[in-house]
């Protein structure tokens, strides 16, 4: 298989399965006549294969890019999880010996007892970490994430997201500067 016939079999997916069109009012309170609900896709077994592969080469092209090598890559419950699973596992799955990638989620909320975490799992202060979406529409989301992980010592590296609904969401990240990067924008999955 090949990037590119994964890509295209993920983007027939998504219209499939998440992708639904008419009147909706988003997180953000405003209106919109797109809704893509990628968890549909991203906790179907076909698709989160595709999703792990797929955003694994995304991260290694932009590691190269950036020259940085993250740690691991997590991002806000409960749409980032499934990304960030699937990524680390294409990971170990292509090379179990080096540059593997480890998965952590950042809570919504810290944890009311216990240790009282904010994060859990593979991450560690001081080290650098990719943070990841599954749709981005203002950004804020992404932001609440990546300040949680600040607010925990960790560096960002960049930002991967599944889906850029193309409303601001890459601008308002990067402008805080964090670099984005979208496996598919509202154009390239509608083919506007």
């Amino acid at each position: 298989m090949s990037l590119a016939s994964d890509r295209a079999e993920l983007r027939a997916l998504l219209l499939s399965k998440s992708v639904k069109t008419g009147t909706f009012t988003l997180a953000s309170g405003k209106q919109s006549d797109l809704y893509v609900d990628c968890r549909v896709t991203t906790l179907d077994a076909r698709g989160a294969v595709l999703v792990g592969r797929l955003l694994h080469a995304l991260y290694l092209d932009e590691c190269a890019r950036l020259k940085v090598k993250p740690q691991a890559v997590g991002g806000l419950t409960l749409g980032a999880d499934p990304l960030s699973l699937s990524l680390a596992m294409t990971s170990a799955l292509q090379d179990s010996t080096t540059d593997l990638v480890h998965a952590y989620t950042v809570r919504k909320e810290p944890k009311g007892h216990g240790r009282g975490r904010r994060i859990e799992g593979n991450f560690t202060p001081d080290s650098p970490v990719v943070v990841v979406d599954d749709v981005i529409t203002t950004g804020e989301s992404t932001l609440k994430a990546i300040q949680a992980v600040e607010d925990e010592g960790g560096k960002v590296a960049f930002v991967l997201v599944l889906v850029d609904r193309q409303e601001g969401g890459r601008e308002n990240i990067q402008s805080k500067g964090y670099s984005v990067a979208s496996l598919f924008t509202r154009q390239e999955l509608l083919r506007e």
